[in-house]
């Protein structure tokens, strides 16, 4: 069985969208015109690269993506990688950097019960949040910026659901003020 992990740049209030400059969002690119860059903050980036063995987005990461990952030396180890998108519209994949796609939550859990490694899911807001919601999150990888964005997508869903207890199994504070925290979800 493969464990799911989302990870995320988050502002302090939840908000997800447009950290790396993504057109259409008030604030997009707040992870980089927010705070002093800190190479030791991204150290985790880094290490999910190695550990993943597939990625696996929602249909909008994928296709701003796929454009430009493939082109990205900083990104030659998810390149190498099985990718996954899960949509309901999408109609083929991008020859430039193809993916096989899922259609459901339930294909994504019958995804985790194959053997391989972590399957990590960057971006993908809308996805991240259905995950959870079905209880297919296994671990979050969170850099916390040290900002509140008000409106935006969020990380989080605010359906009516069961509390989920989390464990806190790695943090660190940089010196820029962006926080790592490494959870996993406690059942």
């Amino acid at each position: 069985m493969r464990d799911l992990i989302v990870t995320a740049f988050v502002s302090v209030d939840g908000v997800m969208e447009a950290p790396g400059g993504e057109p259409g969002y008030r604030n997009s690119g707040w992870t980089v015109s927010s705070v002093e860059m800190d190479e030791a903050a991204f150290e985790i980036k880094g290490r999910e690269q190695d550990e993943a063995g597939a990625l696996l987005l929602g249909r909008r990461s994928y296709e701003a993506f796929a454009p430009i990952w493939p082109r990205r030396e900083e990104f030659a180890g998810y390149n190498s990688k099985p990718r996954y998108v899960v949509s309901t519209t999408l109609t083929e994949e991008d020859p430039r950097w193809p993916a096989t796609i899922l259609r459901t939550v339930e294909d994504v859990a019958e995804l985790k019960r194959t053997e391989g490694g972590p399957l990590s899911v960057h971006g993908s807001a809308t996805l991240g949040r259905s995950l959870a919601d079905a209880g297919l999150v296994d671990r979050y990888h969170l850099l916390v910026f040290p900002v509140l964005l008000g409106a935006g997508r969020r990380l989080f869903s605010d359906t009516d659901q069961d509390l989920t207890r989390l464990g806190l199994v790695e943090h660190e504070v940089y010196a820029n003020g962006v926080q790592k925290q490494v959870f996993d979800v406690l059942r």
